[in-house]
């Protein structure tokens, strides 16, 4: 598909995106629990009751929460990285790619994807609404990290 171009593929709507995500969310909520049991044995190991939690808004619950976005960027980044897909994006033939719809994206073009695409996300989405006005489909991420998502023919 190399040599197909960008006005022929078809766009990637909505409704595929949606799904996607919800199918990635499955192997990031994965790794989230992983990383909540080394937060949960350290935190009890630090001479803490077993069944005590972790205080609202203290400083070893937002490290738990950064350490969760950066092991989701890390999935995502390492997928569209490596074949332009995450597991989620598979089943449904979707795929980043760059601007001109056919090369592989940069990486700082990827990591900009995922920052704004967090973003739109802690907004209710409205990026990714955004593609339902937008003239070529484009979400807010798609705009600024200069990719798109496009959804591949059928074999």
């Amino acid at each position: 598909m190399a040599s197909t171009p960008a006005s022929s593929r078809p766009s990637a709507l909505i409704g595929w995106r949606v799904l996607a995500l919800v199918y990635d969310m499955w192997p990031v909520i994965a790794m989230w629990m992983v990383a909540s049991l080394v937060f949960t044995v350290g935190f009890t190991m630090s001479g803490h009751a077993s069944r005590e939690n972790i205080a609202p808004f203290s400083a070893l619950q937002w490290v738990l929460w950064l350490v969760c976005w950066l092991i989701t960027g890390a999935y995502a980044l390492l997928s569209w990285r490596r074949g332009g897909q995450t597991l989620g994006m598979r089943p449904w033939r979707l795929k980043v790619v760059a601007d001109d719809g056919v090369s592989a994206p940069v990486l700082r073009a990827l990591v900009i994807r995922f920052a704004v695409g967090s973003v739109s996300l802690l907004f209710g989405g409205l990026g990714f609404w955004w593609a339902w006005v937008d003239r070529e489909r484009l979400t807010w991420h798609d705009r600024a990290s200069g990719t798109r998502m496009v959804r591949l023919a059928r074999r």
